[in-house]
């Protein structure tokens, strides 16, 4: 305010010098330019003391943060693997894993095997046969149960049953072949089908059925029999003979 005083006097003189006898008339220029320099100065001071003061704007900065992904940790097998109470075959069967089919995998233990969830039960199955998806990296690591230390008994061995193996053979050198008996086992871990003494299925306990379609021709005989097994031992049924006429 004080330099706009000081302007606006100077200007006042200036403009009282024009009355005064003088050998000279001021320069009319000289008196608008500084009239128009007291003007912008109080324009500038105007706008100086009205326009408000910007507020600061805060500034947010962060990063993405990325939500991690889980997937059910699961496990299949290329073939027929047996899947066990502990890792080895010093433990029992508890079932079988079919090919393209996958289980739940509910534990690892080192440093190959899977512990996986099925319908017959938990059970171990041996990492070399199998190929995990999922987040498998996360189960829980866990510790071996102990072998049994009590003594055992091979399974009784099967019977077969009233009519217990019929057959039909074809004219193209073939034969329907169904089996029946009678499960009088109650510890078996399972039981085979041998055909001329070699394993040709293995099944679950409690089965008391198989069939299958095999090349025989007029004249040929095949021996078949049950064999039920655990980790004691196996006993094997009496052996039905088939011959095409």
């Amino acid at each position: 305010m004080k330099k706009i005083f000081g302007l606006a006097l100077m200007v006042g003189m200036i403009i009282s010098s024009c009355n005064l006898p003088s050998a000279g008339a001021p320069d009319p220029q000289v008196a608008t330019a500084a009239a128009l320099t007291v003007q912008a100065a109080i324009n500038n001071s105007s706008s100086s003391t009205q326009q408000p003061l910007a507020s600061p704007t805060a500034r947010t900065t962060g990063k993405a943060t990325a939500t991690p992904t889980y997937t059910k940790p699961m496990v299949s097998v290329g073939e027929v693997v047996n899947c066990r109470t502990g890792p080895g075959v010093n433990y029992e069967r508890v079932t079988q894993i079919l090919p393209a089919v996958s289980v739940d995998i509910i534990g690892f233990y080192p440093p190959n095997y899977w512990i996986v969830s099925t319908e017959a039960g938990n059970c171990w199955l041996s990492g070399e046969f199998t190929t995990p998806v999922g987040s498998y990296t996360t189960v829980p690591t866990v510790t071996a149960p102990p072998t049994s230390t009590s003594k055992s008994e091979a399974p009784e061995a099967a019977t077969f049953a009233k009519n217990g193996w019929t057959f039909f053979c074809y004219n193209s050198g073939q034969a329907d072949i169904t089996l029946s008996w009678i499960d009088k086992a109650t510890n078996e871990t399972g039981y085979r089908i041998l055909r001329n003494d070699e394993v040709v299925a293995d099944l679950p306990a409690n089965t008391t059925y198989f069939a299958e379609t095999i090349n025989l021709l007029s004249g040929q005989s095949v021996g078949y029999q049950i064999q039920g097994y655990n980790v004691s031992g196996e006993a094997n049924s009496a052996v039905a003979t088939i011959t095409c006429p």
